[in-house]
């Protein structure tokens, strides 16, 4: 068995670079930009009235000032005058300022009477203006790599950028092994479970902005896994669940072996997740996962997110941990790193008492989980802990 740290590494190691596209800006929310984006244009791209009011020269400013109203400067279409003395134009929120005003007084500090315009209340404290510039100007920029957020869509919008390049969707294949597995909606015989684990893995896949594809149960034969693993064929990186320990039924290592794989560990010093396999095959990445649900999908946040961000460009980072105080007191932890399903609650962590990795019930419940180091002693309620959000 290796440590976690080191299966990552060699994991990181299989992670290839996907190459790019150039995808409209209304499809690059969650993807990952690969080129920085670079703004065209000032923005905003004119002095611009930050509210409703009325724009005059600062100098004149007092309460009980009358002012002439000489035009209406709406947002879209700029008044083409120029504001001289005891003169105002009512404008409103994002159109430009008139040439010759140097302040906006907002419409609540006025009374209006006909064309004479009186300031109730002098409130010199903001001038209610955004200067030409004040957000963005030429050749700022929006760094890359990062993963785009509706903000940072939003903002190359602004910049004038019809079209972002992005990383590639990693091809994900997903394939869930042995003669115990029905698909949901089908009826399982007394011996036989649903197959949830391909279902949840590929949500998380997709969440991470990878595209996945579920390939028909394999059985345990080993005609039936090279079938399956021959479909997965051109995927950026191959998933297999179950059939990686070494039970007589457990094909996976054997068959994919015959098929070309080139082994980069097997078993992982962790609970859960122990049989975890990886390598490569023909070209893509493979990851063979446990069978237990639970321990695929704590296999999957250790694992093949981190793997994922790393083929995205996004670096080669183990998931992001944070420190909480313990809720509970804890036992020792064995020679084996574990990774306990809690709840995180106002920044105290609490595991649930049952650990099974069959459990879903308890996943599902679970939104944190309690990193307990190899050889970790016992822990009292209120000491500082490692978790990991899920």
């Amino acid at each position: 068995m290796i440590p976690v740290s080191e299966a990552l590494d060699r994991l990181f190691d299989l992670a290839t670079p996907l190459g790019t596209e150039c995808v409209p800006l209304a499809d690059a929310a969650g993807r990952v930009l690969a080129e920085s984006v670079i703004a065209r244009r000032l923005q905003p791209p004119f002095a611009a009235s930050a509210m409703d009011g009325y724009a005059l020269r600062r100098a004149e400013i007092a309460t009980g000032a009358r002012f002439r109203v000489i035009g209406e400067a709406p947002a879209g279409r700029a008044f083409t005058g120029t504001v001289g003395p005891g003169e105002a134009v009512r404008i409103f929120t994002g159109a430009p300022l008139p040439e010759g005003a140097d302040f906006v007084v907002i419409q609540e500090d006025t009374a209006r009477d006909g064309e004479v315009m009186t300031i109730t209340e002098a409130d010199l404290h903001n001038d209610n203006i955004r200067p030409a510039g004040g957000d963005f100007g030429p050749g700022d920029r929006i760094e890359a790599p990062r993963l785009l957020s509706p903000g940072d869509v939003a903002l190359a919008a602004a910049m004038n950028v019809p079209e972002l390049v992005v990383a590639r969707r990693p091809s994900v294949a997903l394939l869930a092994t042995g003669d115990e597995l029905v698909m949901p909606g089908e009826d399982p015989r007394p011996d036989q479970i649903i197959a949830s684990n391909s279902f949840g893995l590929k949500a998380m896949i997709e969440a991470a902005g990878a595209e996945a594809r579920m390939l028909p149960i394999a059985r345990d034969t080993e005609a039936s896994l090279r079938a399956a693993l021959e479909l997965a064929a051109g995927a950026d990186l191959i998933v297999t669940i179950g059939g990686a320990s070494v039970g007589d039924h457990d094909l996976v290592a054997p068959v994919a072996g015959a098929l070309g794989m080139e082994r980069a560990f097997y078993k992982v010093a962790m609970r859960p997740g122990k049989p975890l396999m990886a390598g490569r095959l023909n070209g893509s990445a493979m990851v063979g996962l446990p069978g237990n649900p639970v321990s695929a999908m704590v296999c999957g946040h250790i694992f093949i997110l981190p793997l994922l961000r790393a083929m995205l460009g996004l670096g080669r980072a183990p998931a992001p941990r944070k420190t909480a105080v313990l809720g509970i007191d804890v036992d020792a932890n064995g020679p084996r790193e574990h990774y306990m399903r809690a709840v995180l609650a106002d920044g105290v962590v609490t595991p649930f008492e049952r650990q099974d990795s069959a459990l879903l019930g308890i996943l599902s419940r679970a939104n944190a989980l309690l990193v307990r180091p190899v050889a970790d002693g016992p822990r009292k309620a209120g000491e500082a802990v490692e978790i990991l959000p899920i």
